[in-house]
C-alpha cells in the first residue's frame, strides 16, 4: 500500500478541483480546515487557496472513515493520533497514478494510434503498457476523449471496411470496457452524495460512452451506479423506486432504442422521489425534434456538456 506521505506537497489545485476529486463540497472543506486543522493550503496574494495531491488523498481518507461510520470529529482525532505517533495513513487504493507524473513524449493522437495497433493485433501486453503510460501523463478526460474514443472510432471504421473481423472489434471494445470498469470501481462511493443510475436504453448495447460518463461523475464525487446495456424501462423504474436516486440517465444511439425513453420521465414521476430523467446519445444529438419531444432533460451533445448539466441540476 502507498502512504499518503508519498504524495506530492506541491500546492497546485484550487478548492474546486479538491472538491471534484474528493466529492466534498467547498463549504464543507473550508469548515473542516477551520475547525479541525486537517489541511493547510497555500494562500496566494489574492487569498485563493491552493491544495496539494497529499491534501486530496487525506480528504479521501477522511471521507472513507466517515463512510465507515465515524463522525468528522472522530476521524480528525484518529488522524491526529496517527500523526502524533509519526504515522501517515495509507492512501485509498486506485488504479490511477497519484497524479500525472511524466511529460508526454507525444500528443494524445499518437497514443490512440498505438493503442489501435496493439488491440487490432491482439497484443494485450502492449495495450496494457500503453494504458499504464498514458495514465501517468494525461488526465482522464484526455485519455477518454482523445485516446480511447478516437481509437474505438478507428476500430469501428476498420471493421466497416472489412479490414478486421467483428470478433477483433468486440475484443478491443471489451478490453477498453474492462479498463473503464476498473476505473469506476477504483473511486470511492460517497453515500451522502447525490445518487445516479446510468445505463443504456432497451436493446441498446453501445455502453462505452455512458460508462465513461459514469467514471467521470463518480470521480467528481457523485454516487453512481452503472447498470449497463439493454435496460427495460419498467424494471428500471421499479428499481428506482427501491433505491430512490436523484437522477436516472440513459443513452440511445438509434430511433428504435430511443422510442421507449419517451415514457421514462412519466414513469419516474409516479415514484415518491420523482427522480430527474436525463437522456442523450447519438440519436438525440442528431434529432432536435426528439430532444424536445422526450420528457426529461437532454444532457448535451458531449460528455463534457453532460457532466455540466448534471452539475447544474444536482448542485
Amino acid at each position: 500500500m502507498v502512504s499518503i506521505a508519498e504524495f506530492s506537497k506541491e500546492p497546485k489545485y484550487t478548492i474546486k478541483v479538491l472538491s471534484e476529486r474528493t466529492g466534498v463540497k467547498p463549504v464543507t472543506l473550508r469548515a473542516w480546515e477551520r475547525r479541525y486543522d486537517l489541511i493547510e493550503p497555500e494562500r496566494l496574494d489574492n487569498n485563493y487557496r491552493l491544495y496539494s495531491e497529499r491534501d486530496i488523498q487525506l480528504i479521501r481518507w477522511i471521507t472513507h472513515r466517515l463512510d465507515d461510520g465515524l463522525s468528522i470529529s472522530s476521524a480528525a482525532r484518529e488522524y491526529r493520533l496517527l500523526r502524533d505517533e509519526g504515522i501517515w495513513p495509507e492512501a485509498l487504493p486506485s488504479v490511477l497514478a497519484p497524479e500525472p507524473s511524466k511529460t508526454p513524449h507525444h500528443p494524445p493522437q499518437v497514443y490512440a494510434e498505438q493503442l489501435f495497433t496493439a488491440l487490432t493485433s491482439r497484443n494485450e501486453s502492449a495495450a496494457r503498457g500503453i494504458i499504464n503510460s498514458v495514465q501517468s501523463m494525461f488526465d482522464l478526460k484526455i485519455i477518454f476523449f482523445q485516446i480511447f474514443t478516437p481509437c474505438l472510432h478507428q476500430i469501428g471504421e476498420a471493421w466497416f471496411r472489412g479490414e478486421i473481423r467483428i470478433a477483433t472489434e468486440h475484443y478491443a471494445s471489451n478490453f477498453i470496457r474492462g479498463i473503464l470498469l476498473n476505473l469506476l470501481q477504483a473511486f470511492p462511493v460517497y453515500t451522502a452524495a447525490p445518487s445516479l443510475l446510468i445505463g443504456c436504453a432497451p436493446e441498446e448495447f453501445h455502453e462505452i460512452a455512458p460508462l465513461m460518463l459514469s467514471v467521470l461523475l463518480r470521480r467528481e464525487g457523485y454516487q453512481v451506479e452503472f447498470l449497463g446495456a439493454d435496460l427495460p424501462i419498467d424494471d428500471l423504474a421499479a428499481y428506482a423506486q427501491d433505491v430512490s436516486p436523484e437522477m436516472v440517465i440513459l443513452s440511445a444511439g438509434f430511433k428504435r432504442t430511443a422510442q421507449p425513453l419517451f415514457k421514462m420521465q412519466p414513469l419516474l414521476n409516479e415514484l415518491p422521489s420523482k427522480p430527474v430523467f436525463g437522456f442523450g446519445g447519438p440519436y438525440f444529438n442528431e434529432n432536435t425534434a426528439a430532444q424536445e419531444k422526450c420528457q426529461g432533460v437532454f444532457l448535451g451533445t458531449s460528455l463534457d456538456q453532460a457532466i455540466q448539466t448534471v452539475h447544474d441540476l444536482l448542485d
